[in-house]
């Protein structure tokens, strides 16, 4: 008998809420399939058969909330159903499915989108059901809060659509068949968009941590929301999409929940294109720490003298003993975190009344990408050598403008740098990156006059722009860690000196 246990579930997350089982008691289960999956205030996580065998115990049911290291339920080993009535694992092949007259169709599935991402929308299609495909061409793009992944035609045939565009899908979910003839296939069941009854009798419907986060921060009414999963319970997704649309007012709000206001009407010159999921995140991130953080910037500007003519001097050298070019990053990184090291209070978080000080530098670096902004982190920059630290971001940029950045890449940093001054920008109040309580902006070097010992001066400047949470950082504390930046940017020995 092995136990299905809880996995750990990150730092500071203390519990998680059963989503829903994928098998039932009595189901034959292969080792590595999902059984179970689980939702915190911060990821989903998905929980697989330790073994082959039969699912002969559920301990938890859809709803429960349970604790690292609990057991969700068993499995009898060695009573695996022969191969062949096994539901097929996440990385089997499906069998196709048989049509009338004898016909075949392979089915169109949702691939894996990376851990912890336990549901997409579907883009728009490439094709139309009824059209003709070829194999491994582009079928439709499902788009996370993170990412976008690709889907291609699986065989050559005819394309039937399943799951029209917008409609939330899950990893393995059929979205289309390709009949392996002229004939198309047999229409598939269309994606199940009418929600199941959003309450089970209750008057206060049972919430997991991450759905209470979400109406909390919404000020959403659990019973107005269309619920969708199992036992009638409300997912994420469903108190997401809930507060996605606009909400009526006391006032307005009729015993019945009222249907949302129907949208504007388009004028003759504009166009209407609906957010993709990795905007309405940003969107929806970026008002969540305007609303929880006391957010204030403060400025400084650094003269960039000397870091040009350290580079001037050195780039080529360091391009060819170390392979990557040399630019203002590191130097801002290093700085950075000397700033932290004295400043302790910028590099950590509030968790309800505690302070959470973080004795690592994982620093965030904003890149912008064709469809919006991301911040990978770059892990224990302050072990890293400037030639290290290069070669981490320009992975990191890369990674990001081809879509390829795993959700791990994209959590747990505890300071960003945004870079505007690559587009132009000479000042700017970047918003915070909660739970972060500080981000500092770089901006355009720009020529300007300057007063040096009684005498009027050209030099490059910069400012620099420090967004901090006032609840945890001082205005002493902000007004010193620019300045501390601008003494190890203006005098770059300080770095070698350990100054």
């Amino acid at each position: 008998m092995a136990d299905i246990l809880t996995p750990a579930l990150g730092e500071s997350v203390a519990e998680a809420t059963i989503a829903k089982w994928t098998k039932k008691v009595g189901d034959p289960v292969r080792r590595d399939e999902l059984l179970v999956e689980l939702e915190t205030d911060k990821v989903s996580l998905e929980v697989v058969s330790p073994a082959d065998g039969t699912l002969a115990e559920i301990a938890f049911d859809a709803g429960d909330t349970v604790a690292p290291g609990a057991i969700l339920g068993k499995v009898t080993e060695g009573a695996a159903a022969p191969a062949g009535e096994a539901a097929p694992t996440a990385e089997a092949k499906p069998a196709e499915a048989p049509k009338a007259g004898g016909e075949a169709s392979v089915p169109v599935q949702v691939p894996t989108m990376g851990e912890s991402v336990a549901e997409g929308s579907v883009g728009t299609w490439q094709k139309k059901s009824g059209d003709r495909v070829a194999k491994d061409e582009l079928l439709v793009e499902i788009e996370t809060d993170k990412v976008a992944v690709e889907i291609s035609a699986p065989a050559d045939g005819i394309l039937t659509i399943s799951a029209e565009a917008g409609s939330t899908v899950t990893p393995g979910q059929v979205i289309g068949q390709i009949a392996a003839s002229g004939e198309a296939a047999a229409a598939a069941p269309r994606a199940e968009a009418a929600p199941a009854k959003a309450s089970s009798g209750s008057d206060d419907p049972h919430l997991s941590p991450a759905v209470q986060r979400v109406v909390a921060e919404n000020n959403l009414d659990p019973k107005s929301i269309q619920a969708t999963g199992p036992k009638g319970n409300i997912t994420k997704a469903d108190a997401l999409k809930a507060a996605a649309q606009p909400q009526p007012t006391a006032a307005a709000a009729p015993a019945r929940a009222a249907p949302a206001a129907p949208p504007r009407a388009d004028q003759p010159r504009e166009e209407r294109v609906r957010m993709t999921r990795l905007r309405q995140t940003i969107a929806r991130r970026l008002k969540e720490s305007q609303n929880t953080a006391a957010q204030l910037t403060t400025f400084n500007e650094v003269d960039m003298s000397a870091i040009m003519a350290l580079r001037n001097r050195y780039k080529d050298a360091f391009e060819k003993h170390h392979g990557i070019k040399l630019g203002f990053m590191s130097f801002f990184v290093k700085a950075t975190i000397a700033a932290l090291k004295e400043l302790p209070a910028v590099n950590a978080e509030i968790d309800g009344t505690d302070i959470i000080y973080k004795n690592h530098y994982d620093i965030g670096v904003a890149v912008g990408t064709e469809k919006g902004l991301v911040v990978p982190v770059l892990r224990d920059a302050d072990t890293l050598s400037l030639a290290g630290i290069e070669k981490g971001i320009g992975d990191l940029g890369r990674a990001a403008r081809d879509g390829n950045l795993t959700l791990d890449q994209l959590q747990g940093g505890t300071f960003t740098i945004t870079n505007g001054g690559v587009y132009g920008s000479l000042m700017s109040t970047p918003i915070l990156n909660m739970p972060q309580s500080g981000i500092l902006g770089m901006h355009n070097i720009v020529q300007r006059p300057m007063a040096i010992n009684g005498q009027v001066e050209i030099r490059p400047m910069m400012y620099l722009a420090l967004s901090y949470d006032h609840r945890i950082v001082d205005g002493k504390e902000a007004v010193t860690f620019l300045v501390r930046i601008k003494e190890h940017l203006e005098d770059p020995q300080r770095f070698l000196l350990d100054l």
